[in-house]
């Protein structure tokens, strides 16, 4: 029996303020499918959920497959009003994903498909070289970050991945540079469409620092390339200046156990925070001061838009479209990636200058409004897809 299931709830496209582009004639929309693992509450997971959401279904018609997807988190973040085929694979070397493929092709010549576009390594594996042989006139593979984890038989395993999908998605000019120098080919078919936030959800902004101690907050997963560790040291310091000052970490993940252990050395119970997975961001985010983003590696991340849509005073590491996204000095502080002093120093200067802190913050939310809402990132998709 098939896996196919197809959502239906009320949705809403948010057309972009002031947009007097023409409108286009009638057409068919382009009928694009996405594959990709499994969905959760991670940055590029959350950018595809959003992104299925507000197409416009008369210009893009989307489906989505997911390899495996069967867990409860997974279908509950499951988008409304599109076509769904859970696979249920697991292992790609086995029967199971044989019968898959074969399955797979049925849906997509169910629902037309044009256009198929992956995400991962194991979806795109799976999926490029079956669109090929199926005849798929256009198939796109999206690379998020800068590289970091390829191993070396994955950095070969990509580049071939790359070939056959064609075209290659990414959502920084760092994006395109890491790509381009780890698996050489033609830097003309790696495009950059950057991520958007849905500012409609952090319409009740905050003050910071409105309740006398200083709250410092970072969103992301308990990952050794996140360098929560690096801040949690930084913030030591930190604490010995404000003794009223604490820090929220909003994210789960393997290195929890390594950081509680860290937090019990440094004597920093109960005033570092690790706060697990958290649904509701614009919450946690009106209860932070000070918003810091410090990893080791980052494309265009999806935390320091969400950062700059609360308004939030912000430290960031030079990494990946960091630049891009905040001028220093006038959007928040930019310093070295892993250098922890300068990260302190950053933190401690908006804590000693709450006003020049706030209006940095205010400025962030202006530029993110410009130029890095969901309704422009979605536009651009769409015209993607369109020329496509």
């Amino acid at each position: 029996m098939e896996m196919t299931t197809t959502r239906t709830n009320s949705w809403q496209t948010h057309a972009l303020a002031g947009d007097r582009r023409p409108a286009e004639p009638p057409t068919v929309p382009v009928r694009v499918c996405f594959v990709i693992d499994r969905l959760n509450r991670a940055g590029t997971e959350s950018q595809l959920i959003a992104l299925i959401r507000a197409l416009d279904r008369t210009r893009v018609s989307p489906s989505l497959v997911l390899l495996d997807g069967d867990d409860p988190l997974s279908r509950e973040l499951e988008p409304p009003d599109t076509p769904i085929l859970r696979l249920g694979v697991e292992k790609l070397l086995s029967v199971r994903a044989m019968a898959a493929a074969w399955r797979l092709r049925r849906f997509w010549k169910s629902q037309r498909v044009e256009i198929v576009q992956t995400y991962f390594s194991d979806s795109t594996y799976f999926a490029a070289p079956l669109a090929r042989l199926c005849g798929m006139r256009r198939v796109i593979r999206v690379r998020n970050n800068l590289g970091y984890w390829l191993t070396p038989l994955h950095r070969r395993l990509m580049s071939v991945a790359g070939r056959i999908a064609g075209e290659t998605l990414t959502n920084s000019e760092a994006g395109r540079d890491a790509l381009a120098r780890i698996e050489g080919g033609n830097p003309g078919r790696i495009r950059v469409l950057g991520n958007g936030v849905d500012l409609d959800r952090f319409g009740d902004l905050s003050i910071p620092f409105r309740n006398g101690g200083v709250k410092i907050g970072i969103v992301g997963n308990l990952r050794a390339v996140k360098n929560i560790d690096g801040l949690i040291r930084a913030f030591s310091e930190i604490a010995d200046r404000y003794p009223r000052s604490e820090l929220h970490v909003a994210g789960s993940g393997e290195e929890r156990g390594a950081l509680e252990r860290l937090i019990g050395d440094l004597s920093l119970a109960g005033r570092v925070h690790l706060r697990g997975s958290l649904a509701d961001i614009p919450a946690f985010l009106r209860e932070i001061d000070i918003a810091v983003l410090c990893s080791h590696s980052e494309s265009m991340s999806n935390a320091l838009l969400e950062y700059m849509a609360a308004a939030r005073p912000i430290v960031v590491a030079d990494t990946g479209a960091a630049t891009d996204m905040i001028a220093h000095e006038r959007e928040g502080l930019v310093v070295a990636a892993g250098d922890g002093p300068a990260l302190r120093d950053a933190v401690l200067r908006l804590i000693a200058d709450p006003e020049c802190a706030i209006e940095m913050g205010a400025n962030a939310r202006n530029r993110v409004e410009r130029e890095f809402s969901r309704a422009v990132m979605c536009r651009r998709f769409e015209d993607y897809y369109r020329r496509a």
